[in-house]
């Protein structure tokens, strides 16, 4: 099990130059976690492209969908104490670091390709590209 930010999930729905790696990093290990905010960061994301005209809505709704099948079940409540410690002392979003508090409470990485959340938490966050590579 990983667990996933966002950014991963984005690139395995919406094909993209990380798309490869996406798929490398779900063939290398197919359990995905999650906190639960990751359906209102894809659906943002999902707005983004619709706004950008690079996807219809009935296209988006069909990735919603497969991406909430792909994470059911996996998608889990955060400590909001563990988060706000970790907001604190990295300075990152409470976003980000409901990520690493899963992350840390699961005891597996999280998978990214945020270079702050990597740089701010080395011993919890992994490089996309590095994890599906199997470094």
């Amino acid at each position: 099990m990983i667990v996933v930010d966002t950014n991963v999930l984005v690139y395995l729905f919406l094909p993209g130059e990380s798309t490869a790696d996406a798929r490398a990093a779900l063939a290398r290990d197919p359990v995905w976690a999650a906190p639960l905010l990751w359906r209102s960061e894809f659906r943002n994301a999902l707005a983004l492209y619709l706004r950008q005209k690079h996807l219809a809505l009935d296209d988006a709704l069909l990735l919603q969908a497969a991406a909430e099948e792909r994470m059911a079940g996996r998608a889990y409540d955060t400590d909001s104490e563990a988060v706000l410690r970790f907001a604190a002392d990295s300075g990152r979003s409470a976003y980000d670091c409901e990520f690493v508090a899963l992350a840390e409470a699961l005891g597996v990485p999280l998978v990214t390709s945020d270079r702050q959340l990597l740089a701010s938490f080395p011993a919890t966050a992994v490089g996309l590209a590095s994890f599906a590579a199997g470094s």
